[in-house]
Parts: structure tokens; sequence; C-alpha cells
């Protein structure tokens, strides 16, 4: 799960309009599995190069991106990491479930666009379930009225009182620190943890041998009909033997397979140790293969690359709402029977 808060210097329909620039970018630089110091690493190039490209083209009113603020929060529900990158943005507060505030200490790195080219540091934090994060902008926070240290005070009393449900801590926040007329606009984000149960996440060793798919396949099929999900199990079988496949033949050990069974949705991952990522391409009619990715394209709603330190993880999502996109029976049958073949 990404977290995003963002703030544009300047106000008006420049303003606007920049910060729907960035939003747009954010969200297609998410789509990359990217990490979040990485992504602000791009963004801070992107808002660099559109001040230089409009000041060259002579375009605007003469007032450019630079000087744009952003924090980044990737969070992992499965192991309650969460890793926070910020340039030039206040820095988040954290509500513990026994009450207590914190204010994490994230590396800053300079506003975006200003070019320094100096590394994006990560915060790693160790988030326990029922944590409270929460993100916002300096218009909650800065006043003329008071100071800094003032207003985070005011801040932390606020969390550390207001109701366990977000919406209504949020209402909390801004009734105590905004005055009746803002000068400054104001985000804030409220964000509570849960842990996926240990029960809905299944996991297994791949040898890097084809014989192993098999028995794989059987042992997923089981877990998926403990969980209640008998009706995608052939979807879910017929994808899983791809990644899995392609692993074995072009990716390295270890190998691992992970399934993740959230509330609306069933995900499939496939670790190995290269860094080589697959691409989907259309195969030719005399292309012995070139048409698993395609596969798996057509039967989940999306799927990706992510990069570890130690290599790769290729993912595909599986909606348990919509309604299971179908192959021929007979067709089907045939491709896990491909799968299956010795000479693989």
């Amino acid at each position: 799960v990404a977290l995003v808060v963002g703030d544009v210097v300047g106000h008006g329909l420049h303003a606007a309009a920049t910060m729907g620039r960035l939003r747009t970018v954010v969200h297609n630089f998410c789509a990359l599995d990217l990490p979040s110091d990485e992504i602000l690493s791009h963004l801070d190039e992107l808002v660099a190069h559109i001040d230089e490209s409009e000041a060259t083209q002579g375009e605007g009113d003469g007032a450019g991106i630079t000087g744009a603020t952003c924090l980044f929060a990737i969070y992992d529900p499965v192991s309650g990491h969460c890793g926070i990158a910020r340039a030039g943005h206040p820095g988040p507060a954290l509500v513990h479930p026994d009450g207590a505030v914190t204010f994490p200490d994230v590396p800053v790195s300079p506003p975006l666009g200003l070019g320094t080219g100096l590394p994006v540091e990560t915060a790693e934090l160790q988030l326990a379930e029922g944590s409270m994060l929460a993100l916002y902008t300096d218009g909650l926070v800065e006043d003329r009225d008071r100071d800094i240290d003032t207003s985070l005070e005011l801040l932390k009393g606020a969390l550390a009182h207001s109701p366990r449900d977000p919406e209504q801590a949020c209402q909390a926040v801004l009734d105590a620190l905004l005055p009746d007329r803002p000068r400054d606009d104001v985000a804030l984000m409220l964000a509570r943890t849960r842990l996926l149960d240990p029960d809905r996440v299944a996991d297994w060793d791949v040898p890097s041998d084809p014989a192993a798919l098999g028995p794989l396949r059987a042992a997923c099929a089981r877990r998926l009909q403990g969980w209640g999900l008998d009706e995608i199990g052939f979807t879910t079988e017929l994808i899983l033997s791809e990644l899995v496949t392609n692993a074995i033949r072009y990716g390295s050990e270890p190998i691992r397979l992970r399934l993740l069974y959230d509330r609306e949705s069933l995900i499939c991952e496939v670790a190995d140790g290269s860094s080589t990522s697959p691409h989907l391409r259309r195969a030719a009619a005399t292309d012995e293969g070139g048409r698993g990715l395609f596969l798996v394209a057509q039967l989940a709603r999306r799927w990706g690359t992510r990069y570890t330190a130690r290599g790769k993880v290729i993912w595909s999502e599986q909606s348990l709402n919509a309604p299971e996109a179908g192959l021929d029976d007979a067709v089907g049958d045939a491709l896990l029977d491909e799968w299956d073949e010795p000479s693989l």
C-alpha cells in the first residue's frame, strides 16, 4: 500500500494544474513497483526537466514547479514494514496502539526539482498492527501566530486523545489546529495499519526442476480449497504454472512461490534470484513459446514486476468480486498438460 502526500508552492490555477500533473506522474510511477526513494528521485528529475523545458519555450507565467514537496510511504500488510522517504516535506506522526504519539526520524531530502543529484534516504519502520500513520502538509502545523514546536505539540495531543476511527481522528486534529480562516491549503491523511492474517498467506520453496510443478500445483489447489476459493482454482493454476515455469527456465535460485488471500483479491507471487524481467509480446503462429504472459495478462486483473535487493518478484492479482476470466475447458486442459511435459 502506497501513501503519498505532497504540496506545491503557490496558489491559483498554475498551482492546481501543477498538482494535477504531479498526481498523474506519481500514479504512473507507482505502477512500476519502485521503492520510495527511487520514486522521489524520478520525481525530482522530472520536475527539473519540466521547469527547464518551460523556461526554454517561454511557457507559463514564470512560476515553475521547483519547490514542490512530497512524502512517499510504502506499507507491507504482510510483514508490517513501512519504508518512508520525503523531499522537503514535513515528517509523519505515528500513533502507537497504546495511544502514544511519536514523530519518526525520516531523513529529509531537498524539495523536488532542485537537481542536487543527492541520493534520497529512506526510513525503515516496523509498525505494529493498529498503529495510525498521520501524513500532512505544512499548512496544518505552520502558523504565523505560533511557532512550529507549539503546533507539533498540539498535533501530538490531538492524535493522542483522538478517536480510533481515522475519519473522526482527522476531524479532531483539524479542530485542534486550524484557525477559523486558514491561510494555507491543508491536506491530512490518517491510515490505520492492519496485518494480513498468517492463515491467509501460503508460501513454498520451489526446486529448480520442472518436475516439481505438478506437486506444487496440487498443493496450491488444496490451499485454495481450504480458503473456499475453488471457483478460481483452475485460473490460478494456469497463472502460477506460467510464472513458476518462467522462473525455472529463465530465473535463478532461490525460487519461491507465495499466495496472499486478501478480502477482495488473490495475489500470486513468484520470486527468484535473477534481475531479468519478462516482457509481454505477441507470439507468431510458428513460435513455440511467448504466449504465457499473454495468458497471465488475460486471466489476472493486473500483473507486474517488483525488484528486490536479491532479485525480483513477478506477481499477478485476481479479483474475487469480478467474474472469473475463463478459457475453453479443452484449451485450458491442453495448456496445463503442456506444463507437465517431462521435456520441460
